[in-house]
């Protein structure tokens, strides 16, 4: 039995590495870069490595080994076979597993009980644990998924700035913000899109969001879309499994509530602990005793 583990909350925008005992007590988190394993593996592998590695520092056991320890990950990309199978050929841990993002978030928001989430930061994801087993919705990825989440706002928005650029929508303050940020060349929003990954689109969702608060009509439409996306899965979860408490997590959980259909917005409850707690309750599952995530 592992007498420390690691738990690693990896996302589109940043990745944290907790330390444990056995006994759950946190000695020590480190913090590094992006750590989506589908947009990019080798750049993520890197930052894991650095956010455990700055863990082990802080906690004083710079002198431990990592591959030694015992790692759970929860990543964002997680859903593509060959990826995975990539990132645990080139992981520096002899002992890891690798789950969803969404499912650490689930297992910290609940501690292990019934419940369902929402996770709506640089990607979407959603989970629900109903009779004690998991399931989750979504989660595949930006280029065909990840419904309501801050790239696919921060991406429609810059698509209203140009249609508004051309005439085709009404000009707006935000589209007129976002295309002085690009010097209002169309070209220059070209070449970054043509280039971005979905953190660089995700960071305009903010803007979005606060545009929305001041009665701007394209970011409203945006928003209220976006919304619209997620209390479809949550419709979805709520038929399956009753109406269950539900948790917002993620970077953008607090703007999303007011835009919620309101059967959803009852349900909303604080989450009992974040995504890293939650990795490191399944790494000391995994590692430290018989019992099963499933």
């Amino acid at each position: 039995m592992a007498d420390l583990v690691l738990g690693i909350d990896g996302g589109g925008t940043g990745c944290r590495a907790a330390i444990a005992g056995a006994d759950g007590r946190v000695l020590a988190i480190g913090q590094a870069g992006p750590a989506n394993i589908l947009t990019n593996p080798d750049e993520a592998v890197r930052h894991i490595e650095e956010a455990a590695r700055a863990a082990l520092l802080k906690a004083g056991r710079e002198a431990d080994n990592l591959a030694d320890i015992p790692a759970l990950l929860g990543l964002a990309g997680n859903n593509e076979p060959k990826a995975i199978e990539r990132v645990l050929q080139i992981l520096p841990f002899r002992q890891a597993e690798i789950h969803s993002d969404g499912l650490i978030a689930l297992e910290g928001a609940f501690d292990g009980k019934d419940g369902a989430i929402a996770s709506l930061g640089t990607g979407s994801v959603f989970l629900l644990r109903h009779e004690g087993r998991a399931r989750q919705f979504g989660g595949f990825g930006f280029l065909i998924g990840d419904g309501g989440s801050g790239a696919r706002i921060g991406q429609e928005a810059l698509r209203m700035t140009l249609l508004a650029h051309d005439g085709i929508r009404t000009e707006t303050d935000m589209t007129n913000s976002l295309f002085a940020e690009f010097g209002k060349d169309p070209g220059a929003m070209l070449a970054f899109a043509r280039h971005a990954v979905p953190g660089d689109f995700a960071r305009f969702a903010p803007a979005v969001f606060a545009a929305a608060e001041t009665g701007d009509g394209l970011a409203l439409e945006i928003v209220r879309q976006a919304a619209a996306d997620v209390d479809a899965v949550l419709d979805r979860m709520l038929a399956m499994a009753g109406p269950l408490p539900l948790c917002l997590t993620g970077g953008l959980k607090s703007l999303y509530p007011r835009y919620l259909a309101e059967r959803h917005r009852t349900r909303l409850v604080q989450p009992a602990g974040d995504a890293l707690s939650g990795a490191i309750r399944l790494a000391r599952r995994t590692f430290c005793s018989m019992e099963t995530i499933f």
